[in-house]
């Protein structure tokens, strides 16, 4: 080969197509995580209030009584019939499964209401194997030891899951670890999340294992259910439209 032949090989080098980037574990995650926040109604990118947004958030009137319902149910029922373990858990699970035909009936996405079918089961199956009332409220207590696990861990490894889904909703990537105002903002809501939590976990745990009413228990994981999340979800929202505003037209 001639040092001509050589000189072009060499300048066509840099034109050539670079080989397709596998997606990183970080944009997966962001953009999973994004979605989730995007049905959920906590698009920073959207024109609307807080207001709205929260009650969006929650799932409106109808996210509330799906959330709270089921619970309700098992304790009403357990009330009325203290030795009937069985009636309670076939109570809470067909309210629960209401919601999810009612949602197929309506064409409406049925992932919310199914997601809490799921839950409502595990917890009245767990009760019926163990013949203790009080064992429904395991799989909250695994939840909120996963949730509040995931945001701790991810804030002090500089990873925080509320950068990555904004990044992704903000079209930022990981930019966002970049800027020092935006890691510290991340940093702190990630935190946040993690003691809400970790708060739920702490108090009623204890009250777990001290036998603790059921009735009494189940009406402080209702207290400490949508009254504390709602306004996490309104200073997430507010701390994010602040460390990205709008740009003005």
């Amino acid at each position: 080969m001639s040092d001509d032949d050589a000189r072009r090989d060499d300048a066509a080098t840099p034109l050539t197509p670079p080989a397709p980037e596998e997606p990183s574990a970080s944009r997966v995650l962001g953009e999973a995580l994004g979605q989730a926040a995007r049905r959920a109604g906590m698009d920073p990118s959207d024109e609307a209030t807080t207001g709205k947004v929260v009650w969006k958030a929650i799932g409106g009137a109808r996210g509330i009584v799906e959330s709270v319902l089921p619970l309700m149910v098992f304790l009403i029922s357990l009330a009325l019939w203290p030795e009937q373990l069985a009636v309670a858990v076939v109570a809470s699970i067909g309210a629960a499964a209401i919601f999810t035909v009612a949602r197929l009936i309506q064409r409406q996405p049925p992932s919310a209401a199914l997601g809490g079918l799921i839950a409502v089961g595990v917890a009245g199956a767990l009760v019926l194997f163990t013949g203790r009332a009080e064992d429904n409220f395991i799989p909250g207590f695994i939840t909120n030891v996963a949730y509040g696990s995931a945001f701790l861990i991810s804030a002090l490894v500089g990873w925080s899951l509320i950068g990555l889904a904004v990044g992704f909703l903000m079209d930022d990537g990981i930019a966002w670890r970049a800027d020092k105002r935006k890691r510290r903002a991340f940093f702190w809501l990630a935190i946040m999340w993690a003691a809400l939590f970790f708060l739920r976990l702490g108090v009623q745990l204890p009250m777990w294992f001290a036998d603790v009413d059921v009735q009494t228990l189940g009406t402080v994981k209702l207290v400490m259910g949508i009254p504390l999340f709602a306004p996490l979800v309104a200073v997430t929202w507010l701390v994010v439209r602040a460390t990205y505003p709008r740009k003005s037209s």
